[in-house]
C-alpha cells in the first residue's frame, strides 16, 4: 500500500515537472514571436520613411528644372515685348504719328504756358487798377488844395508894400513856398500858358482880345494858373487868347 502512495506522488510530480516545462516554453515563445513582429515591423517602418524622404528629393530635383525653365521663358517673353514695344515706335515715327505720351506733354505744356500769361497778366491788371485807384484819390485831394493855392497868390499880389506888413508877407512868401515844394513832391506842376499857342487839351479860353503884337491863337493873358499832375492835366489853364 505504501508503495503504491509513492508510485503516485512520484508520478503526480513528474507531470507537474512536465506542465511547468511546458508552460516556461509556451511563454518562451511567445516572447520571441513578439520580438519579431517588433522588428518586422521597425523594419517596415524605416522602409517606408526611405521611400518619403527619396520621393521629396526626387520631386525637388525634378522642380528645379521645371522653375528655372519657367523663369527663361519669362525673360524670354519681357525682351520679346520691349523689341516689340520699340519697332511699334519707329514704325509711328516713319508714319508721321506721334506718340502719345508727346502729346500729352505737349498738351499740359501749352497748357501751363498758358496759365502763366494769364497770371501775368492778371498780375499786370491789378497793379494798374491799383496805381489808378491811387491816383485818382490823390486827384481829388490835390484839386482841393489848388484854391489855397490862388488864395496864396492872391494875398500876395495885393499885400501892401511897407515896413510895417514886410514880416508879414515875409511869412506868407514862406508858407506858400513850402506848399508848392510839397506839391512838386507830389508829382505836382504848374503850367507855364503866357505866350504860348492855344491848345484846348491844357487851356481853357474864356475871353478874346485883339492884339497885333501877338499872332492868331497866342495866349494873351493867363487868368488862372493851371497844374498837372504826372503828365496829366489836374487843373486847365484860365487864358485870355489873343486873335
Amino acid at each position: 500500500m505504501e508503495t503504491d502512495r509513492n508510485s503516485a506522488e512520484k508520478r503526480d510530480a513528474s507531470r507537474s515537472g512536465e506542465q511547468k516545462e511546458a508552460g516556461a516554453a509556451e511563454v518562451s515563445s511567445r516572447d520571441c514571436a513578439e520580438k519579431a513582429e517588433e522588428k518586422a515591423a521597425a523594419k517596415e517602418k524605416a522602409e517606408k520613411s526611405a521611400e518619403r524622404s527619396g520621393g521629396a528629393e526626387s520631386r525637388e530635383k525634378g522642380a528645379a528644372p521645371e522653375e528655372k525653365g519657367a523663369a527663361a521663358a519669362a525673360a524670354a517673353a519681357g525682351i520679346l515685348e520691349e523689341e516689340e514695344e520699340k519697332e511699334a515706335a519707329q514704325k509711328a515715327a516713319a508714319g508721321g504719328k506721334k506718340d502719345p505720351k508727346d502729346v500729352r506733354i505737349a498738351e499740359l505744356e501749352d497748357k501751363l504756358k498758358r496759365s502763366l500769361a494769364e497770371f501775368e497778366n492778371f498780375r499786370k491788371r491789378t497793379e494798374r487798377e491799383k496805381s489808378q485807384m491811387f491816383d485818382l484819390g490823390a486827384r481829388s485831394v490835390l484839386e482841393k488844395i489848388l484854391p489855397t493855392i490862388d488864395n496864396f497868390e492872391r494875398s500876395l499880389a495885393s499885400a501892401p508894400d511897407t515896413e510895417e506888413a514886410k514880416s508879414y508877407v515875409e511869412g506868407m512868401q514862406m508858407v506858400y513856398k513850402q506848399l508848392l515844394k510839397n506839391l512838386e513832391d507830389a508829382g505836382v506842376t504848374a503850367m507855364d500858358a503866357k505866350g504860348k499857342p492855344f491848345d484846348p487839351n491844357f487851356h481853357n479860353a474864356v475871353m478874346h482880345v485883339e492884339d497885333d503884337s501877338l499872332g492868331e491863337n497866342v495866349v494873351a493873358e493867363e487868368l488862372q494858373k493851371g497844374y498837372l499832375y504826372k503828365d496829366a492835366v489836374l487843373r486847365h489853364s484860365m487864358v485870355k487868347v489873343a486873335n
